[in-house]
């Protein structure tokens, strides 16, 4: 099973709340450079945060990628979301390819869980990171790090 972590691309600075702001024109070039990688992909889920610049990131990549897969808005990816209730969720998703596009400090706890089974070493995500695992199971401690690629 491969799972692929996807930080959103860079997002202006302020907007009337966190969940509206928006990607840069830098943000989308981010994210496609990031979406080059996933090309060829047998990606069957695509699983994003509610805020716009997770779902303008996940769109990007639909878009790089030609893909025609749905976007599955899941409240369960917020910058301020349990590592550990993703795990949980993604059990509905065994045995296919998946990408999740959220936040730091989330996605970095997140990848930290499934690679050493605590949040305690998290990843570091910049914006638009791209970290691929592989694994039998969606759980703490279950997966390998395959490739942690962040855009120029």
């Amino acid at each position: 099973m491969r799972l692929w972590l996807l930080r959103h691309g860079e997002a202006e600075p302020q907007a009337r709340t966190d969940a509206v702001r928006q990607l840069t024109g830098h943000g989308r070039k981010e994210v496609r450079q990031a979406a080059a990688q996933l090309d060829g992909r047998p990606l069957e889920a695509i699983l994003a945060s509610p805020y716009v610049r997770a779902q303008q990131t996940a769109e990007q990549v639909r878009e790089v990628l030609g893909l025609h897969l749905p976007i599955t808005t899941v409240p369960w990816l917020t910058p301020d979301s349990d590592p550990r209730e993703a795990l949980r969720q993604l059990d509905a998703y065994e045995g296919r390819e998946v990408l999740l596009v959220s936040h730091q400090p989330f996605i970095g706890d997140l990848a930290g869980m499934l690679l050493h089974g605590h949040r305690d070493q998290p990843l570091p995500m910049r914006t638009a990171s791209l970290a691929e695992f592989d694994g039998e199971l969606f759980a703490a401690g279950a997966m390998e790090l395959l490739a942690l690629v962040h855009p120029s």
